[in-house]
């Protein structure tokens, strides 16, 4: 019988530049070729065969995904694992997002990271809690649901009825989008910051504090938002660094000399004290001048007017600047000598202001000499409460002069018109030395983007100064991820000297509190606030509007505050702060966790929650139970452009998470990606740092996803028809090449273990291309495909492959699963070895054993490894297969592990050839002498490590590679047949028992 080719077929995977091509295929005949025999001989390769799609777009990709999250049960996966026996629980507090408006790429990047985690602890066996949530209430939300409309034209329950409206919209618009994305969560049993419960559990917190003495009432200035006509809290602030006001020079003529100096003074004339401010608008409720004690200060003339001022000394070559004249100094003396001078307040005739001490005054700008108005300032405040000033507020709600400024400033806006007629008034006063525009950083509403001002009111307030110390306390038991945000958090708590709660609008949980109608005295204790939680618990807060007074305030609880008659009260107006609202999430969701120790084990939100969520949580936390609500925080940063720009619709630049995923109007401009690719790119991503988006993140997550889906593909359609269950190999009769890539993909699952753990999902994707690209494609794909392809189909090593291909197929699979859950998914459904219609996520996590480690294992393979590179980089540009290789080691180690991989002398099918990719192999302890002309040589060193350093021997090696002379084998395409055009041996026994 003869063997030889009379046709071929060509099949590649182009897995790597140089590999093995896949074998061409080759009839059978006798002495003369026919077309039917060739047809038959083909089936005898062994090509990958599946039906997973190397690609899905557009339509298809979408329909995939959401087929997948029907028959994969997506919408069932949180209530089964809640159901399921777990020794551990997992609890991820979910911040509650805005219901104000549609998704963004903010919220894809909180909610799919969060995903990443809860999933990841699904698949190894954790019972995870996480009830996501929504923040209900405030202002963005009442003014959206409003419109055109002004809130005073209508009831606060009209008010109140078109906001929930509007957020109930938004929430279930948010809610789909997020289930859109694949989030696993308890989507049945969300919460919400104005249901009836979480109210309640609200206002039992505010009394808990109130009744430790950290809740109080009091008159003073406070963030002021005139655009929305509230308080604001420092969470509800954004600082414009490029904000312009009108800063001007003013003096203030001194009427009495300091008396530590007026012997020295009065001679000279008129000395006027001189001040800066970037607000001229505040002048008119001036109180005091203020110095700094310990600094020096001198008395200046103006060389252009002979004016005498009042200086701080550091200040006057930077005056001298400001001013455009020389500054001759007259005399100088410590700042305790100002004390007890009187100035005239330049705008209003016969009010005079004290020079007084203080420790805020700083020498970085101005004059040294601070102009202080108590009613818009806290640190003017503060030295307003220390000398008994007035706090005469002159300007109302709607940020405009009020009558107590006088006629020529009633009705004017502060920050507009109000700020010209001061300048004016000090020009006219000639008070004024100079005027210019200056830069700075100030407050601005976040919600309306429009300046603020401190103005002083009648609000609520916690005393942050008296949790702060327990606060960082209990701060030094948190994780905190990345750790140098720990300082942003701390620093932002410290800077924290009390926070305001109380808000005059109508769309809020209503501050549970009664006035006397006579003295204004307030009436709140825990019986008035522990019935009317339990009336909102019933019937909700709008309750606050809709019931009569005596059910909010019946007679027993009268009685039991030892107040008087129903009719002497009425019911507070002011709503609390929804940093309140949100703060106390901990208290309303947590005990689904843990009901005797409610706590989160991580929570997960961006930067701009270091004053925000994770503050307020902290604090009433600490407050009620003296510890913090969260073991963890994880810290994510912003999304921005691809030029690094902040995102905003008048910039044209913000980029819709459901156009990412279904696309836009123009498939070339706006493909449709689908959620995977989305997940992708969150988990790439750096996101402890601001993190990029657009056309060319999104195009490469694609591709990424392309070529991983080939990978898979590749080890599917070698897996067409095995089965584990009856046809696994086990470890120990395995080539060591397989053995070698079980120790592989064990290492790789206990790194991308540990890479989720600690919320480090762009390290997974690192570690998965590494190991695909490296272990896989580059090594391990391109020395088995002749074995897959060629050697028979029940064979030892095929069935050895088979085995290993199906451990890493399960195990990259299972590692992709919490970032891509919809092609996990999909690859379940082709591969082999589960039971049909079991899906992947209830299925548990890689499966590795510590059996696949075996001595001398890593040791034989990556020796063998070094040769071959010294082999392969000896024939740069050649084929390996064209040559006859000899391997020569001195007896020893290194020998003997070779030995183990070739047992005789010279082979064209061992352990060893496969590896070297040679066509054959030739083991032995030296090299001949009588090598040709035409051998390449090399030489080079392995050290072996076994036994952790016990055994340690550094063994060299050279090698000869010369031409082969066998011919090319027209089946497998090594050089191993003995004639031309015939099979090799192998290739004829495996044709002959196909038959």
């Amino acid at each position: 019988m003869l063997l030889c080719r009379v046709g071929s077929v060509s099949w590649g995977l182009g897995l790597r530049s140089g590999a093995l091509r896949a074998p061409a295929l080759s009839c059978r005949i006798h002495r003369v070729g026919t077309s039917g025999d060739a047809a038959r001989f083909r089936d005898t390769v062994l090509l990958p065969h599946t039906h997973f799609p190397m690609k899905l777009n557009n339509q298809k990709l979408l329909d995939r995904e959401l087929q997948i999250q029907r028959e994969c049960g997506f919408d069932q996966l949180y209530t089964w694992q809640r159901e399921r026996k777990a020794k551990k629980e997992f609890c991820l507090h979910d911040g509650p997002p805005y219901a104000n408006g549609d998704t963004h790429v903010g919220h894809a990047l909180n909610k799919i990271l969060k995903d990443v985690r809860n999933r990841f602890e699904v698949l190894r066996g954790t019972r995870v809690h996480y009830v996501p949530g929504w923040d209900c209430h405030g202002l963005p939300i009442e003014l959206k649901a409003l419109g055109q409309l002004h809130a005073g034209d209508l009831t606060p329950l009209q008010v109140r009825r078109k906001a929930r409206e509007f957020a109930e919209a938004a929430i279930a618009r948010q809610r789909a989008a997020f289930q859109r994305w694949g989030i696993m969560a308890d989507w049945g049993n969300c919460y919400y910051s104005f249901s009836g419960h979480y109210e309640a559990t609200q206002l039992r917190i505010f009394q808990d504090m109130h009744s430790k003495g950290l809740v109080y009432q009091d008159y003073k200035p406070v963030f002021w938002s005139p655009s929305s006509r509230t308080a604001l809290a420092e969470a509800e602030l954004e600082y414009n660094s490029e904000h312009l006001s009108r800063s001007v020079y003013a003096t203030f003529t001194l009427t009495a000399l300091p008396p530590k100096l007026a012997p020295s003074l009065e001679a000279l004339g008129k000395v006027s004290v001189l001040v800066w401010t970037t607000q001229p608008w505040t002048i008119p409720a001036n109180q005091a001048v203020c110095f700094m004690p310990k600094a020096q200060y001198s008395l200046v003339k103006r060389v252009d007017s002979e004016q005498l001022l009042l200086v701080a000394t550091e200040r006057i070559a930077s005056l001298t600047s400001a001013l455009g004249t020389d500054l001759q100094n007259v005399t100088t003396f410590v700042g305790s000598d100002l004390e007890g001078g009187v100035c005239q307040h330049p705008t209003i005739s016969g009010k005079e202001v004290p020079l007084l001490p203080a420790n805020h005054v700083t020498m970085a700008k101005g004059t040294g000499l601070v102009h202080t108005a108590p009613a818009h300032g806290m640190e003017d405040y503060s030295v307003a409460t220390h000398f008994s000033l007035p706090v005469d507020c002159m300007v109302d709600e709607e940020g405009r002069f009020n009558e107590l400024a006088g006629k020529d400033l009633q009705g004017q806006a502060v920050l507009d018109k109000g700020t010209d007629t001061v300048i004016c008034m000090l020009q006219a006063a000639g008070a004024l030395v100079k005027e210019e525009w200056c830069v700075h950083s100030y407050p601005y509403d976040w919600r309306s983007k429009t300046p603020v001002l401190f103005r002083p009111s009648k609000q609520w307030f916690i005393n942050t100064a008296n949790l702060k110390d327990k606060a960082k306390e209990s701060l030094q038991k948190v994780k905190v991820i990345p750790e140098s945000a720990r300082a942003t958090l701390m620093a932002k708590l410290d800077g924290r000297t009390y926070w305001c709660i109380s808000r005059q609008r109508s769309w809020g949980v209503p501050i549970p509190v009664f006035y006397h109608r006579e003295t204004g005295e307030a009436l709140l204790n825990k019986y008035t606030v522990a019935h009317v939680a339990k009336v909102f618990e019933e019937k909700g807060s709008d309750s606050w509007w809709v019931e009569p007074l005596e059910a909010l305030l019946p007679a027993d609880v009268l009685k039991k505050s030892n107040a008087g008659s129903v009719t002497d009260y009425e019911r507070g107006e002011d709503v609390l702060d929804i940093w309140f609202d949100s703060g106390t999430s901990w208290a309303a969701v947590l005990h689904g966790g843990s009901a005797s120790d409610p706590h989160a084990d991580v929570c997960i939100e961006g930067k701009d929650q270091l004053g925000g969520w994770f503050q307020s949580s902290l604090l009433t936390s600490v407050a009620v139970r003296n510890k913090a609500p969260y073991k963890a925080l994880v810290v994510h940063g912003f999304v921005v452009s691809e030029k690094g720009d902040k995102m905003s619709k008048s910039l044209g630049n913000v980029i819709d998470p459901d156009i990412v995923i279904n696309g836009g109007p123009d498939p070339v401009l706006s493909p449709a990606y689908g959620a995977d690719v989305l997940r992708w790119w969150v988990a790439e991503s750096n996101v402890f740092s601001d993190v990029q988006i657009g056309p060319k993140t999104l195009n490469t997550a694609r591709d990424s996803i392309y070529k991983l889906r080939n990978t898979l593909r590749f080890m599917l359609g070698n897996l067409q028809g095995f089965d584990p269950q009856t046809q696994a190999v086990d470890p120990k009769h395995m080539h060591y090449i397989d053995q070698y890539l079980l120790h592989l993909l064990r290492e790789y699952s206990i790194k991308v273990s540990d890479a989720y753990s600690e919320f480090d999902s762009g390290r997974v994707i690192r570690l998965l291309q590494a190991f695909i690209n490296r272990d896989l494609s580059s090594f391990y794909f391109s020395i088995i495909k002749d074995r897959l392809y060629c050697d028979a189909e029940n064979s030892l090593g095929r069935r050895s492959c088979q085995t290993v291909l199906e451990e890493i197929l399960d195990g990259v699979t299972r590692s992709i699963a919490p970032i891509l859950p919809h092609l996990a998914e999909e690859v379940y459904q082709y591969a082999p070895g589960h039971d049909e219609g079991e899906t992947l996520f209830q299925s548990g996590w890689i499966k590795s054993s510590s059996v696949w480690r075996k001595p001398g294992l890593e040791e034989a393979v990556e020796g063998a490894c070094a040769i071959r590179d010294s082999f392969l980089s000896s024939i740069p540009g050649r084929n390996a297969v064209e040559y006859d290789l000899t391997v020569a080691i001195e007896p020893g180690l290194l020998f003997e592990l070779m030995e183990s991989l070739q047992e005789e002398p010279t082979s064209t099918c061992s352990q060893l050839t496969e590896l070297m990719m040679a066509s054959r192999t030739t083991l032995r302890e030296a090299l001949p002498r009588d090598l040709p002309a035409d051998a390449i040589t090399g030489r080079g060193t392995f050290l072996i490590n076994l036994e952790g350093g016990v055994i340690r021997e550094e063994s060299t090696y050279n090698i000869a590679a010369v031409p082969i002379s066998l011919t090319r084998c027209p089946r497998c395409r090594r050089h191993t047949a003995e004639t031309p055009d015939c099979l090799c041996p192998r290739c004829q026994t495996v044709v002959r028992e196909a038959q």
